[in-house]
């Protein structure tokens, strides 16, 4: 039956369900984190030269953003939650998406699918028209897709899609987003929701950036299939920045670049 409109108390757990380990990494640790996985992503570039940008994402969860306040504290970008399905968007989205901005963070918006609500093509325009577009302006970020475990139904942990069919709802969701803004989406996982949901497939890697999530490690871990890289990974969901809490992996003109569509 189709939904007018998400029930608060689905959307309001958004960031508890994402990934549950819940480790609270110190301060120190992803300083020396940051530096040491840049090192190792940019072999030759001494550790010391290298300032990988922090970020993090939000939702409705997170209301109305103090975004002086995080740009104080380290913030140079963020994704917002705009949409979810076809049948919400984020009623804080426009403070927190403008805010941001003015704050003089980079900022780009995330749609949560839900694969059995609706087409990937449908999801996508609705995305589109409730902001999630993009523009060369070096300050948005290209539009994202978070993909993750049902949260509505943990029987069908997958949305009650196989593998194939899974692989053609995203498909058709960044086909229809190249088509609207001009660029393919970031995904936004988990490596075990990948292998399981999707098969492994490792169709998207050329051409689609990986935001992977894993909390309370030391590194991003084992990649999702076809992909040798990350550009952001999402590391806890507690720390000094609303919301989630984000590395981007390069310097902060690199960050412009990709912001560009370089």
């Amino acid at each position: 039956m189709a939904r007018d409109r998400i029930p608060p108390s689905r959307h309001r757990h958004r960031h508890r369900h994402r990934v549950h380990i819940r480790v609270r990494v110190l301060a120190a640790s992803v300083a020396a984190l940051a530096l040491a996985t840049a090192a190792t992503a940019f072999a030759g570039t001494p550790a010391s030269a290298v300032s990988p940008p922090k970020g993090h994402d939000v939702s409705s969860h997170q209301k109305n953003v103090d975004w002086p306040g995080a740009r104080a504290k380290g913030a140079r970008f963020v994704y917002i939650k705009a949409t979810e399905s076809t049948t919400y968007r984020n009623p804080y989205f426009d403070q927190q998406y403008n805010g941001s901005r003015e704050a003089g963070i980079r900022r780009g918006a995330y749609h949560f699918a839900l694969p059995d609500t609706s087409s990937g093509a449908r999801q996508a325009a609705y995305f589109v028209s409730h902001g999630g577009t993009w523009t060369a302006d070096g300050w948005t970020l290209p539009p994202a897709l978070d993909l993750e475990y049902n949260p509505y139904d943990k029987k069908h942990r997958c949305y009650g899609l196989s593998s194939s069919r899974t692989v053609e709802w995203i498909r058709s969701f960044s086909d229809e987003l190249k088509r609207e803004t001009g660029r393919r989406p970031v995904i936004y996982t988990t490596t075990n929701w990948w292998n399981l949901c999707t098969g492994g497939s490792s169709a998207f890697a050329a051409d689609h950036a990986l935001w992977i999530a894993r909390h309370g490690s030391a590194d991003a871990g084992t990649l999702p299939a076809g992909w040798s890289s990350w550009t952001f990974w999402q590391y806890d969901n507690h720390g000094s920045l609303p919301g989630d809490q984000n590395l981007f992996n390069g310097s902060a003109g690199r960050l412009k670049a990709f912001a560009l569509g370089r």
